[in-house]
């Protein structure tokens, strides 16, 4: 049986109808928001002059460490040659570095550079204190559902 869910503004046609309707349910409400979240967040980001795939690729760098260009398309969910033109000018900016593997020359090994780390903390602050300010008109215990609904999704997908 099919079924139409609407959440907020979000309409889910031709969903099956879940076993589990409320997990369902909460899942459907969470996408929904952390989208609209990220969205509303991420008009911080013109502020770096940066696009939002230098951004992440920058990111993935800063919080998991140096790593083969191969390794980078991958966490981002893009083809080489497409990371290669991200990774190409994050160089540009003095953003990342790239470095030839001693044991290969034909791969590569990019980290993001001092410059870099700083644009990137700069930039996650910026959001962060937007989606605080979002946040100003909630009351206390409201606030500490949303910081234990937090650590719920954490762990979720540490536990996948």
């Amino acid at each position: 049986m099919l079924a139409l869910l609407s959440v907020c503004d979000a309409k889910l046609w031709r969903m099956p109808r879940s076993k589990e309707p409320f997990r369902f349910e909460v899942a459907d409400r969470l996408h929904s928001a952390t989208i609209h979240l990220l969205r509303h967040a991420r008009q911080q980001d013109v502020v770096a002059r940066q696009g939002p795939a230098r951004l992440s690729a920058l990111s993935v760098l800063v919080f998991g460490g140096p790593m083969a260009l191969g390794q980078l398309a991958a966490a981002e969910q893009v083809k080489a040659p497409t990371m290669s033109r991200i990774v190409a000018g994050l160089k540009r900016s003095g953003l990342a570095r790239i470095e030839t593997d001693a044991k290969d020359a034909r791969r590569i090994r990019v980290t993001a550079t001092a410059k870099g780390e700083r644009l990137l903390q700069q930039a996650r602050v910026r959001r962060i204190r937007l989606v605080a300010k979002t946040l100003t008109n909630l009351s206390p215990a409201e606030l500490e559902i949303l910081r234990r609904a937090a650590e719920l999704m954490e762990r979720a997908v540490r536990q996948t």
